[in-house]
């Protein structure tokens, strides 16, 4: 018997959708951004295009795209679309879904789209359920996550899938969808005429970073916060810039400090440090305070930088970052931030070197793989009774000499793993090595008896 009530139930629960809801795009044409993945050509284009799907991970930050791309695909395509929350789903229901699509399979040959939305929140055993359904293409798996699959995703459940990465989406993007949910006569906010100002338009796809669904809240609620106008009279409803900055409070920062938002950023402010970019590095070292990063990590990279990249070319760089380390230890936000800025600023400014990393690396690796180099005699300890006999002798104290050198063997190989650069005061040291090493050269040619010499320059020099 036909439900004469569901239209009017249907429309009910239409109308209780949220914006964002209500303007998912109709049809691959009207989806908005992604063009690197998605534009012409794209290979996730050729094969929605060639009905060719394989299972394929979402990957990327909330608010672009990833759930309606997965329901246009499967539309676009002809297939059913099943959409579970991995945080919601248990083993049964998993197991009756692909129970259900492999019978829809045979029956029909309809294949059905498995959107599993957040599918890291899965364990290893509800992932690893997946797996012989995926590979007999019972199903096509579409997994969304906002965290790096290769991390996050069973290893044979990605090694099965295409991973696409989403990107957030441009200012022009964003633009573009809240200019058509505002025109939109049935989707958008029907009965009004809604206006909004330049500045006000430029504030949101600017603070919503990307992020569409956030952008239509805020939209939404700058529309519905307001008195409607008297549309009798044919008066707009405005959207100013006031409006706009209270439809977000304020700005909210995706940041897991223990995710890839965590790495990326700590990795970016070390980058523009050895890359001499001061306000680039100064940029990324607000990022990470102002989205909660413990300062005490980034004072410890900033240690770890002072060395690795700029080392001895700025001997005070790894003094200041040393101080940076205890001042946030002691004094914490927010008056560490002025200490780390000051760090991060003179090393980015700082001459570079990474001619001691470099060193000790080369050296710890001759300590592993090569023969291990004994002491020299004359270099062991000789303050005991009974080291002359054993040899223990023959060291000369480099301050009894004019230079406070000495030529002596201190290895037992020739081979150098300092060498310093040219740059900064590294160019100081680099030239009292060479100073050091023409002594050595001078005192090698004295040392050499006559008869050697005339042997090897073969003959009488006469």
């Amino acid at each position: 018997m036909p439900d004469l009530f569901a239209s009017s139930r249907l429309k009910r629960l239409e109308s209780a959708q949220p914006l964002a809801v209500r303007m998912r795009p109709r049809s691959l044409e009207e989806f908005v951004g992604q063009q690197h993945i998605l534009g012409p050509g794209k290979l996730l284009r050729r094969m929605i295009e060639a009905d060719r799907l394989l299972s394929a991970l979402f990957y990327g930050p909330a608010g672009t795209g990833k759930t309606t791309l997965a329901q246009l695909i499967a539309q676009s395509t002809r297939r059913r679309f099943v959409e579970i929350h991995a945080a919601a789903a248990g083993v049964k229901e998993v197991r009756d879904l692909l129970a259900d699509a492999r019978a829809l399979l045979e029956n029909t040959g309809q294949q059905t789209v498995l959107f599993i939305d957040e599918i890291h929140r899965f364990n290893r055993g509800q992932q690893d359920i997946l797996l012989s359904d995926v590979e007999q293409g019972i199903v096509v798996l579409i997994g969304a996550t906002t965290l790096n699959p290769f991390f996050a995703v069973n290893a044979p459940l990605v090694s099965r899938s295409r991973i696409f990465q989403f990107e957030p989406l441009s200012p022009q993007d964003i633009g573009q969808i809240l200019e058509r949910a505002i025109h939109d006569p049935q989707r958008g906010f029907p009965g009004l005429c809604v206006r909004m100002e330049p500045a006000a338009m430029e504030y949101l796809t600017r603070i919503c970073d990307g992020d569409a669904r956030c952008a239509l809240l805020a939209l939404e609620i700058a529309v519905l916060s307001q008195s409607a106008p008297d549309s009798a009279a044919g008066q707009p409803l405005i959207i100013s810039l006031d409006a706009a900055r209270e439809s977000i409070q304020s700005k909210a920062l995706v940041y897991d400090p223990t995710g890839d938002e965590h790495f990326d950023t700590a990795s970016a402010l070390i980058k523009s440090i050895r890359g001499s970019d001061p306000d680039a590095a100064v940029y990324w070292l607000a990022r990470m305070l102002a989205s909660g990063e413990d300062p005490r990590f980034i004072a410890r990279r900033i240690a770890i930088c002072a060395s690795e990249d700029i080392g001895n070319a700025d001997p005070m760089a790894v003094v200041l970052a040393a101080a940076a380390v205890q001042i946030s230890e002691f004094v914490g936000l927010p008056e560490c931030r002025l200490t780390l800025a000051q760090a991060v600023t003179y090393l980015a400014c700082s001459a570079k070197s990474n001619a001691a990393t470099v060193a000790i690396d080369q050296a710890m690796r001759d300590v592993r793989e090569q023969r291990t180099q004994p002491v020299p005699r004359h270099l062991r300890d000789s303050n005991y009774r009974g080291a002359a006999e054993l040899g223990h002798t023959g060291y000369q104290y480099a301050h009894d000499f004019p230079q406070g050198y000495v030529p002596q063997e201190y290895l037992g190989v020739d081979k150098r793993y300092y060498q310093p650069t040219d740059r900064g005061h590294e160019a100081v040291l680099r030239a009292y090595l060479e100073k050091l090493a023409a002594i050595r050269s001078a005192a090698a040619a004295a040392a050499v008896p006559p008869d050697s010499a005339m042997e090897a320059g073969g003959g009488d020099p006469s």
